[in-house]
């Protein structure tokens, strides 16, 4: 058995971990053939897709980063990940999938960065440079190429659901961690925390900790004034 994180795009990065959590595949690959200006041709989408299938082995449990939203190349994207996604049901394997931005999370690598007023999207070189600082931080884990760790870390969140799906209480990582895993474990009531979590206190017109009549300002008739 061993954990695949899958980071699809024109060039894809697969790490595959063994039992113990080690990287025993660390590979990325793009399809060959005529290139298209913007966006992938047929033969390349192909030889994306062989690549894919033959690195991959049957007892395999699989994670992949889902499409992005605001993606600039939604088109290209989506035939890429339908592609990807079509080889590994003819596999005959199966796979879940986890957005971009939980993916960071996990790290704690956050999408906006800068002081309140000024923050600005982390994003190209500089997201790719944070998410490699949080792989070697959090698991001692470094690779030249940045496709290959974004994988790799996709590959550890993979492990982690597995981990939890047997029997490790998902209290032992950290709660943003924790969450990642719980969302995809149980989008439903993890869904229902997030709402719960978001809410916030309703305002009264009452005065904290004493009853309606005690925070108002209307001085009945008879009531005598003492200043």
């Amino acid at each position: 058995m061993r954990f695949v994180g899958i980071d699809p795009a024109t060039q894809t990065a697969v790490v595959a971990l063994d039992e113990d959590g080690n990287p025993v595949l660390e590979v990325t690959f793009r399809g060959k053939g005529k290139d298209v200006k913007g966006g992938i041709s047929p033969e390349q989408r192909m030889s994306l897709e062989d690549q894919l299938y033959n690195v991959l082995k049957p007892e395999d449990v699989i994670l992949k980063e889902g499409v992005a939203n605001g993606s600039q190349m939604l088109i290209t994207t989506a035939k890429i990940h339908g592609g990807l996604e079509g080889m590994i049901t003819r596999k005959g394997l199966t796979f879940e999938e986890i957005a971009p931005l939980a993916v960071k999370k996990y790290v704690d690598v956050q999408s906006w960065i800068g002081e309140p007023g000024s923050k600005v999207l982390l994003k190209g070189k500089a997201k790719k440079e944070a998410m490699a600082v949080a792989a070697l931080k959090h698991f001692g884990y470094e690779n030249p190429s940045h496709d290959i760790v974004d994988a790799y870390i996709i590959a550890k969140i993979c492990e982690a659901i597995y981990r939890v799906r047997n029997g490790r209480p998902m209290d032992s990582y950290p709660l943003y961690q924790h969450e990642v895993i719980w969302s995809i474990i149980d989008p439903e009531a993890y869904k229902e925390y997030e709402i719960t979590k978001k809410k916030k206190p309703k305002k009264t017109n009452t005065r904290p900790g004493k009853p309606a009549a005690a925070g108002s300002h209307t001085h009945l008739k008879e009531q005598q004034f003492l200043f």
